[in-house]
């Protein structure tokens, strides 16, 4: 052979050189018996393989599979002995099949429509696997419009955030509230002590002074904290204002959204205010502390149970900021979250529900995109799978976090209605919520 010859480095003698004649020649003889042997057996065709345990034709493999998928039955014209060929095999299809199943053509080999379909589409899913996932250009522009809009708006420490009522920690109203028909919350992680500086960065001393009351040591339950009924009201209610705003000229800057009538901008904000905000107030969210850190102003779970609001919301609530602040999201997902409960096509007195649906679509494709374009091997996994278990799941973290995401905006849809009575509730007891919030929370579109 002649690796072997360089192996030993010398010439090969004349034995050697007939042996290798030999071995060529018959080599060739199989590729001609290889090439002899690829005729359909039916027809007498170029094969291209074996179908249903004989070697045929693609034309005689698909007329085995429909003549015995279809009822029908086949009479022969003729003496009942056609010779099958290329060119009169479509003559007598009941002498085909004869000569078929005469090969050894297997019908219970033939697999069903659904099977079929199946197969082609995990080939398919396999070739789209094997092949790079880019964003196009089209979706990167709608990430640099929407992370660029995200970016104007969204002030993460709370800077621009001047002239808030400050937030007064003191439980004693609240307790009497609840101790007259609700049951007391008190989240594990908060305590009274959140972390809050009353004279954090742009609190006001003169609303301070009329809107505050101060709870000192020295004075009796009773005589302390008895108005308002909801301490931290005041200052909620001014922070929750300020970020609405903000969602709103967040809005105004996509161009799709501009797109939109005045009555669906109005109906889609409205309808996702809440989401959007929860989002927003997410990317804050300290999930080792239970704090949200807003710059030097903290604040916990208790906050929200001092403005008024309840276990029924407050508990599926800080569930949520855990389970979406635990799939550890870049900020560009976060941003695309948003947009996708923007342009929810459902929303109460939405009239173009076919474009949003097409705007809506879109930025979830764009999301999809994105994590499987942009998450690498060792960033798709969520920080509580535990690193012996890391191989194992490789790359699980990916091909869930997208149904992950959307759970949890289903998950805040649920909760939607339940803020909007709650703040109806709160506005009752203690009426000094913004006409921004009440507008957000009304039934009219």
């Amino acid at each position: 052979m002649p690796y072997q010859s360089l192996f030993r480095g010398v010439e090969m003698s004349e034995e050697e050189e007939q042996l290798q004649a030999k071995t060529s020649e018959e080599e060739e003889d199989e590729e001609e018996e290889d090439e002899e042997s690829k005729i359909c057996q039916v027809c007498g065709d170029q094969a291209n393989g074996y179908h249903f345990n004989a070697m045929t034709c693609e034309g005689c493999k698909g007329f085995f599979r429909r003549a015995m998928k279809r009822p029908a039955t086949f009479c022969c014209p003729f003496q009942k002995n056609c010779v099958i060929t290329k060119s009169n095999r479509r003559q007598c299809q009941a002498c085909r099949l004869q000569k078929c199943l005469s090969i050894g053509m297997k019908k219970d080999m033939i697999m069903s429509d659904q099977a079929v379909e199946e197969r082609r589409w995990n080939i398919k899913r396999k070739r789209l696997m094997a092949e790079p996932i880019l964003l196009s250009p089209q979706q990167e522009k709608l990430i640099q419009e929407l992370t660029a809009a995200h970016e104007q708006t969204f002030d993460r420490t709370c800077s621009h955030f001047h002239q808030f009522r400050p937030l007064d920690r003191c439980t004693a109203s609240v307790s009497n509230q609840t101790q007259q028909g609700s049951t007391s919350y008190s989240m594990p992680l908060g305590g009274s002590d959140c972390g809050f500086s009353s004279e954090g960065p742009g609190s006001s001393s003169s609303s301070s002074s009329s809107s505050s009351v101060t709870c000192d040591a020295g004075q009796a339950p009773d005589e302390k904290c008895k108005k308002p009924v909801f301490t931290s009201l005041s200052h909620v209610n001014d922070l929750s204002t300020y970020m609405i705003q903000n969602v709103i000229n967040y809005a105004k800057i996509i161009t799709a959204f501009r797109g939109l009538t005045m009555e669906d901008q109005i109906s889609l904000l409205k309808g996702a205010m809440f989401e959007m905000v929860q989002i927003r107030f997410n990317m804050l969210f300290n999930n080792k502390t239970g704090i949200w850190e807003c710059g030097s102003l903290h604040y916990c779970m208790d906050d929200a149970y001092r403005a008024g609001f309840q276990p029924h919301l407050l508990d599926p609530l800080m569930k949520f900021h855990y389970t979406l602040r635990g799939l550890e999201l870049h900020d560009v997902e976060y941003t695309l979250m948003q947009a996708i409960s923007l342009f929810s096509p459902d929303r109460p007195g939405v009239t173009s529900s076919d474009v949003i649906s097409c705007h809506q679509e879109n930025l979830a494709v764009t999301l999809l995109a994105y994590i499987e374009s942009k998450r690498t091997d060792s960033d798709k996994h969520t920080a509580t799978v535990p690193q012996a278990s890391m191989e194992e799941t490789k790359g699980e973290h990916c091909n869930l976090l997208f149904p992950k995401i959307m759970a949890c905006l289903t998950e805040m849809r649920t909760m939607n209605e339940e803020y909007s009575k709650q703040v109806m509730q709160i506005q009752d007891i203690q009426p000094e919520l913004s006409p921004l919030i009440l507008e957000v929370v009304s039934q009219d579109s």
